[in-house]
């Protein structure tokens, strides 16, 4: 601005001097009227040389003006600069509270799944600890309800050994009666033998072609057949030879005889009971290989009087037998051995099923203690989330300075945002 003033100042000198010295060298040449004129000219270039330093001034004044204005136009872009810097950390301080802030509203969500996660397991348990409650309950039942039959059993089977005796009376009236009736037809007495057994089989509570099998076939080592009438099974694949042989004509004569014409009979019966251990024991049922017995054959003589008697009139006639592995057996003994073999059954399926269910049990429980281990866990992960969650608020809520109120602030300072802050985010930040 200076130099333009003395720039303006050496031209009007300048031309102020030129008009001097013209007037001055014109001299005497000149008229008064043009000097006069040229004074006027000097004036009026003065007049204009005072107008142009009134603009100059004015000039000056609006260039200050916009000195003034720029300063202020570059302190502010200063400060915009700075304020723009500091915006820049802020948002970015948000962006990681925002984040935070997210990771916590997801902690949230995570929570009411858990819990909803946590409901569900509860139910999950409980279906599977009342199955093993049940189960349980029902294993003391069955244990209960088995001591209590083999206690029931052990009485029942004194007293039906008691009622042996009126048994075997009652039969025997019967075999006499029958034997009567079947004299000298021994195919009709073989028969009526074996119906015996299925009677007494059928008491004993022993199953057909399961508990025991009527004319199994099966092969010698020469490839020959045998054929015993029953085979009495008991557990572990072990088995009793029993065989029927009835001699009941020679007995039925002694009974009927007079006293001094008993004698005779009676040779007869002991002669065919010995004849029946001498046959049975040739067939040798006890070295069968396909099952596995005792090294000895039971033989039934259906008539109990007649094989009493015959013990009676000889008294070795047992050693001779069990020498022979043969072992006589009447009514009554049949039935205690087929009683004992049946409880020995009854008493193998109560083990096994305690056995099972012991196996059952000890696996559930097993189950069960993996399942509630893995509850634990799942609890302290619980608790563990619960915990940065609980501080993740603090964080979020808590504090005169606190994320929400912070973000709030933003929009109120005239942050653009389409969306807003939940009411109860900002009461709890209040």
């Amino acid at each position: 601005m200076e130099l333009l003033w003395l720039v303006t100042g050496i031209a009007i000198g300048g031309i102020a001097t030129w008009f001097i010295a013209k007037f001055k060298f014109s001299g005497n040449n000149s008229s008064d009227s043009e000097l006069k004129l040229e004074k006027e000219r000097v004036q009026d270039l003065k007049n204009q040389y005072l107008e142009i330093k009134k603009e100059l001034e004015t000039e000056r004044a609006k260039t200050f003006e916009l000195n003034n204005s720029l300063a202020a136009t570059e302190s502010d872009y200063r400060n915009l600069q700075e304020r723009l810097a500091e915006q820049k950390q802020e948002l970015k301080s948000l962006q990681e509270q925002f984040a935070v802030q997210f990771k916590n509203l997801a902690n949230e969500i995570f929570e009411e799944k858990s819990k909803k996660f946590t409901d569900q397991n509860k139910t999950n348990l409980s279906e599977i600890l009342n199955p093993l409650k049940e189960k349980i309950t029902d294993f003391e039942k069955k244990v209960e309800l088995n001591s209590k039959e083999n206690l029931q059993y052990s009485t029942a089977l004194k007293e039906q050994l008691t009622g042996l005796k009126e048994l075997n009376q009652q039969m025997t009236k019967e075999a006499e009666s029958l034997t009567k009736a079947l004299k000298g037809d021994s195919k009709a007495q073989g028969n009526w033998g074996e119906m015996q057994i299925e009677l007494i089989l059928e008491k004993a509570g022993l199953q057909k072609d399961v508990h025991y099998f009527k004319e199994k076939n099966f092969k010698t080592e020469d490839n020959q057949n045998q054929r015993p009438d029953y085979i009495i099974m008991m557990p572990d694949d072990k088995a009793i030879v029993l065989d029927s042989k009835v001699s009941l004509t020679a007995y039925a004569n002694y009974f009927d005889a007079d006293d001094d014409k008993q004698a005779p009979y009676l040779k007869q019966h002991l002669d065919s009971v010995n004849g029946h251990i001498k046959m049975l024991s040739e067939k040798k049922y006890q070295n069968i290989h396909d099952i596995n017995q005792p090294d000895y054959v039971m033989m039934f003589v259906a008539n109990e009087p007649a094989l009493t008697i015959a013990l009676k009139e000889d008294q070795d006639l047992y050693e001779k037998a069990l020498d022979k592995n043969i072992v006589l057996v009447s009514t009554t003994t049949l039935m205690a051995t087929l009683r004992t073999i049946s409880y020995i059954w009854k008493q193998d399926l109560q083990n096994k099923n305690a056995i099972e269910i012991a196996r059952q049990a000890g696996a559930l429980y097993d189950k069960f203690v993996n399942f509630s281990n893995d509850l634990i866990d799942i609890g302290k992960s619980i608790d563990k989330t619960k915990a940065i969650y609980t501080e993740a608020s603090k964080k979020l809520y808590e504090g005169n300075d606190n994320l929400v109120r912070k973000t709030e602030r933003l929009k109120e300072l005239g942050a653009k945002a389409s969306k807003s802050i939940e009411s109860k985010l900002l009461d709890r930040a209040e």
